[in-house]
């Protein structure tokens, strides 16, 4: 994988966090219907664990090796 695809990459994945970490507050105090809590943190939680495997996968690949 090029340099620019993990750039490419590492943005989406701060995406993901960010956005599970609005969902899952938006779930915990602004909704009270417990079907969408439900849907709202279940994405959230998928998005967190997406966006962590994925930091983790750009971290411990290293830098590319061409220029």
């Amino acid at each position: 994988m090029s340099s620019l695809d993990k750039m490419w990459v590492s943005f989406a994945s701060m995406g993901f966090l960010m956005i599970s970490m609005g969902l899952i507050y938006i779930s915990r105090h602004k909704i009270n219907n417990r079907v969408i809590k439900f849907i709202f943190a279940t994405v959230a939680y998928v998005l967190l664990i997406g966006g962590f495997l994925s930091m983790i996968y750009i971290v411990f690949s290293g830098p590319t090796g061409s220029s």
